[in-house]
């Protein structure tokens, strides 16, 4: 698999991958999230994701929203702590279209305050819906009780008072200081030349200014182990089990992630599907996640049951973590368990896009894209004293933070 590298004048990285498929994807990718936001700007990375589709200075949101549904394709955009992401999927002889649309949101919105006035009533409506979806809110309040009083802890949709406050003055500015060219990175992946998807890009991004302008963002420090539970309307009773862990560059990263997919993955055969849903069928949702930041991260178990099964559910859990932590894996555990990843990081590439969000994330933190077969290297390569040692600092039951909501 070959990636393509280029750089702009101006700092704009590129990363493309050939393909011979009738379908394209391409995106901006920006080192910018709601971490990057102030006390006062909770949820504006997020709202400004919304507001960049309701006019620029030559469309209106019309225009925006036709400019690729016209020929079939595809426009979206999300919002992460740590990334801003516009995509368009489409037709590979529409580049040109779709690079020019692409840049004309991004950089030449001109945020009118009707449009903004009804996208606030847009926004609203989201967090009321995450609200009314204790499955979905319950892990944003984990992230919030784990990185107490961090960047890192704040809900990404922000809160309604937050939302009411936002204008453009407010909105430029945090485009003028978050949306870098040192730190903006598009990724491709279609059936177009190098060449050719570089002149296109030229286009229509070499205008913006250099900016060379390094953030210095807050580091978290200083994990609290916190356990709460909160009363709450419904049926289940939800739950999340955590507590700090790697960054993007930790040399146990890898590592990790292999063993948190034993643990909870999405295979059916995860440890804590098969120990606790289908031995005991005390609950129907179980899985575990890993998610790395540039410099800390996150380690969670969620899990959903009856009221009076949670309490059972929990202590079956944490006996999982304990066997992780008590005996190495055996050599064809081990295999298998390396098997199941590389797997499933083949099945993943298959979809394109979401190898070209994939890549451009690779090149904004990294700056180069892994081959598959150098991932798949970094997987062989672990052995079993090695996921013991994870799991001895990671799934230490002592230093989990819990969170639950009670019915």
């Amino acid at each position: 698999m070959n990636f393509y590298h280029h750089q702009l004048k101006n700092g704009i990285r590129i990363v493309h991958k050939k393909t011979f498929s009738s379908v394209a994807h391409c995106g901006i990718i920006i080192k910018g999230g709601s971490r990057n936001e102030s006390n006062k700007e909770q949820g504006l990375a997020h709202f400004i994701e919304h507001v960049i589709f309701k006019g620029t200075s030559k469309r209106k949101a019309y225009h925006i929203l036709s400019r690729m549904e016209d020929v079939g394709g595809e426009l979206n955009a999300f919002t992460t702590k740590e990334e801003t992401c516009i995509y368009s999927s489409f037709m590979p002889e529409y580049y040109n279209r779709a690079l020019e649309l692409l840049s004309d949101i991004t950089f030449n919105s001109i945020f009118p305050k009707k449009e903004l006035e009804k996208e606030k009533i847009v926004v609203l409506d989201e967090i009321n819906y995450y609200k009314d979806n204790p499955s979905e809110l319950i892990f944003d309040e984990f992230e919030e009780q784990v990185f107490s009083n961090h960047a890192l802890g704040k809900n990404i949709l922000g809160t309604p008072q937050h939302i009411q406050s936002f204008n453009k003055i407010m909105i430029e500015k945090f485009i003028k200081k978050n949306y870098l060219t040192n730190e903006i990175i598009i990724s491709s992946v279609g059936n177009i030349s190098m060449n050719k998807l570089i002149k296109t890009i030229e286009n229509h991004f070499e205008h913006l200014p250099k900016s060379n302008y390094k953030r210095e963002e807050e580091p978290f420090s200083n994990y609290l182990k916190k356990e709460v539970e909160i009363k709450r309307n419904g049926f289940q009773a939800h739950c999340m089990l955590g507590v700090e862990a790697y960054g993007i560059n930790h040399p146990k990263k890898t590592a990790m992630i292999l063993l948190n997919n034993i643990l909870g993955g999405p295979g059916m055969n995860s440890r804590l599907n098969l120990g606790i849903r289908e031995k005991y069928g005390f609950t129907y949702s179980i899985e575990s996640n890993y998610t790395p930041y540039s410099d800390t991260g996150i380690f969670s178990i969620y899990l959903a049951s009856d009221n009076d099964k949670i309490s059972k559910s929990i202590k079956l859990t944490k006996k999982e973590l304990v066997k992780f932590c008590q005996k190495p894996l055996g050599t064809l555990q081990l295999k298998k368990a390396k098997q199941q990843l590389i797997g499933q990081i083949a099945i993943g590439q298959e979809s394109e896009v979401n190898l070209m969000l994939a890549m451009g994330k690779s090149m904004l933190l990294y700056n180069k894209v892994d081959t598959f077969e150098s991932v798949k290297n970094q997987i062989e390569a672990i052995n079993s004293n090695q996921l013991l040692d994870v799991a001895n600092e990671i799934f230490n039951i002592d230093n989990l933070s819990c969170l639950i909501y009670k019915v």
